[in-house]
């Protein structure tokens, strides 16, 4: 099952654990993280997240994240930046931002089964190429499956 985490996904155990929804998504979110160090679930990463990544002032945490990139068995690369482009323009124009836009196309580009936000203007878009939902739904979903 190949799964493509967001920037807002890795960041969320370093927001305010004080909420419970960001608790929640923080404890799913580590728990993707486990099973994804153990081969159950396989990363899919892109230079969008390395991106991303690289702007987040807290150095501790960028470094953490990138090395958790390092999971990753695929890796969508800038080569195919035109292609991300043109898939990502469609999926902007639905609302969604242009940034989440080139995330959301990235796991699409790489034939990802789920992409894991804990954007609520994210989660609302549909896709037909790859099932986007928030930790909590994936584990819930996982759960359900016996994983």
């Amino acid at each position: 099952m190949r799964v493509y985490l967001d920037n807002c996904c890795y960041n969320r155990p370093y927001d305010d654990q004080s909420y419970l929804r960001i608790s929640l998504e923080s404890q799913a979110k580590l728990l993707v993280q486990r099973l994804i160090r153990e081969g159950v679930l396989d990363l899919v990463t892109s230079y969008i997240l390395d991106y991303e990544n690289s702007k987040n002032p807290h150095a501790s945490r960028r470094e953490r994240i990138a090395d958790f990139f390092n999971n990753a068995v695929d890796y969508v690369g800038a080569e195919y930046n035109d292609t991300i482009l043109s898939i990502a323009k469609k999926i902007h124009a639905t609302g969604v931002k242009a940034v989440d836009s080139c995330h959301v196309a990235c796991a699409e580009f790489a034939n990802c089964d789920y992409f894991l936000t804990t954007d609520d203007r994210v989660l609302k878009y549909k896709s037909d190429k790859v099932k986007i939902l928030n930790p909590i739904q994936f584990i819930q979903m996982l759960s359900e499956e016996g994983l």
